[in-house]
């Protein structure tokens, strides 16, 4: 029987969330550098991660030295990436939670691994997330209509820019 409960639990935190981005899949090393290359980012400045998995891109942007805030809906993972990361624990803040729901702390850059299908509704909630230039990067998958900045071994690179109310895409 506790077989079974476990067993659920697992698919219950593995695939739940599903329905709100994407599986859990390992940035590798070398995309992990491209993005951190492409977003650019001084020492001290924040990057927000979207879905931070087991925190291995917050381990490598804290060892950059900048600051990172990481979201993940998967509870055993946020523990991991917690974990992995307790190191660097003024620099790294691991959020379990859906950070489509979450106010999103000021970040110079954000990084995200999703599915196509949440590429558009990203788009929006970037256009509408600050008052400040962000840059997004992306691992795999592009926002449909959009042309990247840059692209460097698979990953997309969008800079947004505000302009009074409105945002614009460079």
């Amino acid at each position: 029987m506790w077989a079974i409960v476990v067993l659920a639990v697992v698919l219950i935190c593995f695939g739940g969330v599903l329905l709100f981005g994407a599986p859990y899949l390992p940035t590798l090393k070398p995309q992990i550098k491209a993005a951190l290359d492409l977003a650019d980012l001084k020492a001290g400045d924040h990057l927000l991660e979207l879905g931070c998995g087991d925190g291995r891109v917050l381990l490598a942007a804290a060892k950059r030295g900048l600051r990172v805030t990481g979201y993940e809906l998967n509870p055993w993972l946020a523990l991991l990436a917690w974990l992995r990361t307790r190191r660097y624990r003024r620099q790294v803040k691991v959020v379990w939670g859906n950070f489509w729901r979450a106010g999103w702390p000021e970040a110079q850059a954000i990084f995200t691994f999703l599915l196509p299908k949440y590429m558009s509704k990203l788009d929006k909630k970037v256009i509408q997330y600050g008052r400040k230039p962000v840059k997004l990067v992306s691992f795999a998958f592009e926002i449909p209509g959009r042309r990247p900045a840059k692209v460097k071994d698979g990953v997309f690179l969008y800079l947004y820019k505000p302009g009074g109310s409105k945002v614009t895409l460079t």
